[in-house]
């Protein structure tokens, strides 16, 4: 079976873009949360998200008649997949029948989709625009990265709610392993800061109401009351060793296990003891050949009272007392808020960075923890933790769990 490694990466955040500034960002502790600027937020008790600030489709190397004819999510997702090939060098390196691209959205089009919806409703059917279906799908950021880079391969958009993105890296990683590919580009992307989707989660109770962007997204903290949502896209260029070795390829790390399992529980809220969670983390540990090397854990840790008790015993579950207690574990979503369907590809990246430069990232904001969240959280501050061993957890709605497991080499 093949190894598979990690060769390029894009990243399109609310703390910036760029794989650099991303990781600068998230280990001087950057906040990218504040008041929603996208609509009026007069009537909703949500206030805050993360936004991605200033971007510019054709800056970020998108002509600007396919970012009329494309959704924020696809453009975004095309930005990162641009930033992640380049980094990787592997255009044209490639035979195009193997190379392949993995690329979901949790949600996909949905601005696209309530603003035809509204010329339907206001102007008559005559008025939806006939690119309205290729806008909105969920597979198109894939099918539009595939035909930008003329990736004939095996094409998959993956679509697991919140885990959506580390079941695209992790079904990437088992093609190439298993030979089906020799290089695929794969994560996800989201563009939901939208009235219809803030007020539906809202109303689900699932966000935070907070006003304050440093009191809003608290994983782990004993004041946590919710998510805070936000957008963007993370994108990473996978590849088999041998092939990436054999062209010279810069290698940021190899991507070496995946668990993917279901709660099979409920639709929305986490299995309570942690059990699906923990069987995801044993398996992309196992088939990491895991051995008690120094653990960084990237968690999901969205700042809900579920996920974050629960995740704690599913790392527990996993690792059993002594090595959960040893392992330093932060979530990113302090500093990004929750990117949804694109978390788990920035999430990996944040992994890859951690690995590659021995720089754990903190659990910004975390002043009052939780007792039943007592874990090393790596509380504020950065730290140089030199793991060898990284894994990142996305727990998606519907029961979804996906983990990813790398190493350092």
């Amino acid at each position: 079976m093949n190894r598979v490694v990690i060769t390029g990466a894009g990243v399109i955040s609310p703390v910036g873009s760029g794989v650099e500034t991303f990781f600068d960002n998230l280990t001087q502790g950057v906040c990218g949360i504040g008041p929603i600027t996208r609509f009026d937020t007069e009537g909703y008790k949500v206030k805050l998200a993360g936004e991605v600030k200033g971007f510019d489709p054709e800056a970020a190397g998108i002509d600007r008649a396919q970012a009329k004819r494309t959704d924020l999510f696809a453009q975004y997702a095309m930005a990162a997949a641009i930033q992640a090939v380049e980094d990787s060098g592997i255009e044209g390196a490639v035979a195009p029948e193997r190379f392949g691209v993995y690329v979901g959205s949790g949600i996909g089009g949905m601005q696209t989709f309530v603003q035809e919806t509204e010329k339907l409703l206001n102007r008559g059917p005559g008025r939806v625009s006939p690119f309205f279906v290729p806008m909105m799908i969920g597979n198109m950021a894939a099918g539009n990265i595939a035909i930008r880079f003329g990736a004939q391969g095996p094409c998959l958009p993956v679509v697991t709610a919140c885990a959506t993105s580390s079941h695209a890296v992790g079904e990437a990683f088992h093609a190439i392993k298993y030979g089906l590919a020799d290089a695929i580009i794969a994560g996800g992307a989201e563009a939901t800061i939208i009235p219809l989707a803030v007020a539906g989660f809202s109303n689900m109770k699932a966000l935070s109401e907070s006003e304050d962007p440093n009191a809003a997204s608290l994983p782990f903290d004993a004041r946590r009351g919710g998510f805070v949502m936000s957008e963007g896209s993370g994108i990473l260029v996978l590849e088999e060793l041998e092939h990436a070795r054999a062209r010279g390829a810069k290698i940021y790390a190899e991507i070496c296990g995946y668990g993917n399992t279901c709660d099979a529980y409920h639709i929305t809220a986490p299995q309570p003891e942690g059990i699906g969670a923990a069987n995801a983390i044993r398996l992309a540990l196992e088939e990491a050949g895991y051995d008690g090397e120094k653990l960084y854990i990237n968690a999901h840790g969205t700042g809900t009272a579920m996920n974050d008790k629960g995740e704690t015993l599913a790392i527990k579950k996993a690792l059993g007392e002594e090595r959960a207690r040893a392992a330093l574990i932060s979530s990113t979503k302090s500093m990004t808020g929750h990117m949804l369907g694109a978390a788990g590809g920035v999430e990996a990246i944040a992994c890859a960075m951690a690995l590659k430069t021995g720089i754990v990232p903190p659990t910004l904001h975390l002043d009052q923890p939780d007792p039943e969240c007592d874990l090393n959280y790596v509380p504020n501050r950065a730290v140089k933790g030199d793991p060898e061993v990284a894994i990142s957890s996305s727990l998606g709605f519907g029961g979804h769990n996906a983990v990813i497991a790398m190493r350092k080499l």
